[in-house]
């Protein structure tokens, strides 16, 4: 699966993705991008996974035509101690989630 990491993630966050394509949005080239342009440049580049910890962007986007998912990580700060915890089920919404789909994971 292609996994993109929104900017307010911990970039270390995808060496606890072993076995998925992971990159930051910088790396991806897509530093500075806000939600919307950062949703349609990562569908363009045929992205599968936003990872993110803005929990605003279900309420500011209209999802329902995208084709990419969305996974909120809800923690208590975007550093990568806060949200190692959550890996496991990180791990498990990404076997799962479709298109289009947003899912919190706290």
């Amino acid at each position: 699966m292609r996994i993109l990491l929104d900017e307010c993630v911990d970039q270390r966050l995808h060496l606890q993705l072993a076995g998925h394509d992971c990159q930051t949005a910088a790396y991806a080239g897509f530093a500075g991008f806000k939600n919307g342009a950062l949703l349609s440049a990562a569908e363009e580049a045929r992205f599968d996974v936003l990872i993110t910890t803005d929990q605003e962007i279900p309420f500011q986007q209209d999802l329902s035509t995208r084709t990419i998912a969305i996974l909120v990580l809800c923690a208590q700060t975007n550093r990568l101690a806060a949200l190692r915890h959550l890996i496991p089920d990180v791990l498990r919404a990404l076997d799962g989630i479709q298109p289009g789909q947003v899912m919190l994971i706290s």
